[in-house]
């Protein structure tokens, strides 16, 4: 499989498990805050932080989110219509101090929180991974069959860094 440079196949210093062994991981890009991929193909959402020059989320819109293609030598490209509103475009609510509450318009029943990390300096998104807080990194969203509107979604999994031990933690389920 080639690859575009800058972009390795390691998860942190775990090689990704399971269904995305041969999936690049994105890296390079000091804004992104995490990162959704699917069974179709390697092509990557990329979720990132829209700031001021001061670092400070953009309020009317606090997350970038595009399509890095893999496939096409990972050339970045804007969602369409149909993507950015029925399916991975991200909702949000200001919970004040530059903090917001966040779901995809897919799927309201999982929330993640964009909120200032003091011990890495930096906006970090956090969601529920088993039942404790993480700092989120990744999403994949296992599909098998189905239609356009309504795939077979076989089960999503999160994985990301406790925040208090640094290390991985993953939950897979059946939304």
């Amino acid at each position: 499989m080639t690859m575009a440079a800058g972009y390795s196949t390691k998860f942190g210093s775990h090689v990704i498990g399971l269904d995305t062994d041969s999936f690049p991981v994105p890296s390079g890009n000091a804004k992104q805050l995490f990162y959704l991929q699917r069974t179709a193909n390697t092509n990557t959402i990329i979720c990132e932080l829209n700031s001021d020059s001061r670092g400070i989320p953009n309020p009317e819109k606090p997350i970038n989110v595009y399509w890095l293609l893999f496939t096409q030598g990972g050339a970045r490209k804007e969602l369409n219509y149909i993507q950015r509103n029925f399916a991975y475009g991200i909702d949000y609510k200001s919970e004040g101090n530059d903090s917001y509450e966040l779901h995809f318009v897919s799927y309201k029943k999982r929330k993640f929180y964009l909120r200032w990390y003091a011990p890495l300096k930096k906006y970090q998104v956090f969601a529920s991974i088993n039942n404790k807080e993480a700092i989120l990194q990744r999403i994949f969203v296992k599909v098998s069959g189905g239609s356009f509107w309504v795939p077979n979604i076989v089960y999503v999994e999160f994985r990301g860094l406790d925040p208090v031990s640094g290390k991985e933690v993953i939950e897979r389920f059946k939304p």
